[in-house]
């Protein structure tokens, strides 16, 4: 285990509490024990690699600081991910253990894989590989390879040091440490690399206390939100710092507005995807100290982040004292410290030294005169929704395109809570119910947070619509988010 997070844990009051997930508490003594028991016991399996799929609990927890303290590459796996996604990942990235509360679920899914024992410390089942081992050579340094919503459907992985881990939990921790935290309610999946920092690396460097409720309890559950069991864990939680994207965000705001609001928070993080000023304004005038940020998993998450001491509406806040940043001649954001080792699969980029690597991010941005960094856009068509997850829009349209009904698709869904679509059906469809039926089969092959929750078809004639296409018969984009603003606007209404 790195050293800071080690002295850490071990510095803590024995009787303090360090997590509690509503059925489980551990203080730092008992957290102490059952982590080094949790990594003997993994150490006589000879586990060498292993993926981790669960509900947010104590016994992730448990899990993940035994695989840091192995040494062992750890790869997350998000609950809300495919099958096909799931063994994309586990193949990909070489694994051959996987430690899950859901073992019947993925060996039906994976069948190379076997339940071997499970777990007296962590409670997650460990199951093992028993064919072949895909060969997959990893940055010698890897700790955690985590593997983003994907913007198609067979997102990369990122190979992150534990170096670079910590250097962000180290910022996070300073930076928090000020509003007095010591209390952290965590609401994403631990599989999202910025909750996995926040709720259990942060708590840890601060001798905090990180409350850690499974989905079924807080909500949040992709594809199920339920805005009034989140405002109840919140008000309940007596937590101080919450990590929201704009959707929660914006649940949170109006369950502010239909009670006493919150008053034990004094950190609400924002991030994941760009958070409009209105919804900003909303929180403030509440009274909620909300702090926008900023980062990606190619930079260990948090890259920028406005604090008490340091705040400026619109901006994303100050870059972390671990980050070098900068923006190049055309406004693309470019960012060096804590960057990741390199994508799984890219052996150039693996052979290099990260230490001075320096990531292209491909956002638009620009810093003012006293630091403050602005994120305008991207430079490609991925958007992010409000829910913080990355879609590429060809991989939805392509989706929606290989139903026969369909001639051509534009799916849309930047800072919103769902994708949408504008659809062109072929000439000879006519009936609306035959379209929506090639929508919903295009949506069974979609995850969740992918799937295009409205839709509206266009009306052009053959002569308008060739002038909305390029040579090659592809949408010109900006053309049609021009030309159809109003009903792609009308998609999104409430």
């Amino acid at each position: 285990m790195k050293d800071t997070l080690h002295r850490a844990l071990a510095a803590a009051p024995a009787k303090a509490l360090a997590f509690d997930d509503g059925s489980r508490r551990l203080n730092y003594g008992e957290l102490r024990s059952v982590v080094a028991s949790e990594c003997s016991w993994l150490r006589m399996r000879d586990l060498q690699r292993c993926g981790l799929l669960a509900e947010n609990g104590c016994g992730w927890a448990i899990a993940d600081l035994a695989l840091l303290r192995l040494r062992a590459p750890n790869l997350p796996l998000p609950t809300f991910f495919t099958p096909s996604q799931m063994i994309h990942a586990v193949d990909d990235a070489g694994m051959d253990h996987v430690l899950t509360d859901r073992a019947t679920e993925f060996c039906a899914a994976h069948r190379q894989f076997t339940l071997v024992a499970v777990s007296p410390y962590s409670g997650l089942a460990l199951l093992q590989r028993t064919g072949r081992v895909p060969s997959r050579e990893l940055p010698k340094d890897v700790a955690k390879i985590t593997y983003t919503s994907g913007s198609t459907g067979a997102p990369k992985g990122v190979a992150l040091s534990a170096g670079s881990l910590l250097a962000v939990a180290e910022s996070l921790a300073a930076a928090v440490r000020t509003a007095g935290v010591q209390r952290h309610l965590c609401l994403l999946p631990l599989s999202t690399l910025l909750e996995n920092l926040t709720a259990i690396y942060v708590p840890l460097l601060l001798g905090a206390t990180s409350l850690l409720p499974p989905s079924s309890r807080t909500g949040v559950r992709y594809g199920q939100f339920d805005p009034r069991e989140l405002i109840s864990t919140v008000a309940t939680s007596q937590a101080h710092s919450v990590v929201l994207v704009p959707e929660l965000l914006r649940a949170l705001i109006a369950g502010s507005n239909a009670s006493e609001g919150f008053p034990s928070l004094r950190f609400v993080a924002v991030g994941g995807a760009a958070v409009s000023q209105s919804l900003l304004a909303a929180a403030d005038a509440l009274g909620l100290p909300v702090f926008e940020g900023y980062g990606l998993s190619e930079c260990a998450s948090v890259v920028c982040l406005n604090t008490h001491g340091a705040r400026r509406p619109g901006s994303v806040g100050r870059p972390l004292p671990h980050v070098r940043l900068r923006v190049d001649e055309v406004g693309e954001i470019h960012v060096a410290g804590a960057v990741m080792s390199g994508y799984i699969g890219d052996d150039e980029l693996t052979r290099s030294d990260s230490k001075s690597r320096e990531i292209a991010t491909g956002d638009i941005g620009e810093i003012d005169a006293d630091g403050y960094v602005y994120v305008r856009g991207r430079r490609r068509n991925r958007f992010i929704t409000s829910f913080g997850r990355n879609i590429t829009p060809e991989w939805v349209e392509s989706e929606l395109l290989s139903e026969p009904q369909l001639k051509l698709a534009m799916v849309v869904g930047e800072a919103q809570p769902f994708a949408a679509a504008l659809l062109w059906p072929r000439a000879d469809v006519h009936d609306e119910h035959e379209i929506a039926a090639a929508v919903a089969r295009a949506n069974a092959r979609l995850p969740d947070y992918a799937q295009v929750r409205r839709w509206a078809c266009a009306p052009d004639s053959p002569a308008e619509l060739h002038q909305l296409l390029t040579s090659n018969g592809r949408l010109r984009r900006e053309v049609v988010l021009t030309r159809y603003a109003r009903q792609l606007d009308s998609l999104f209404a409430p």
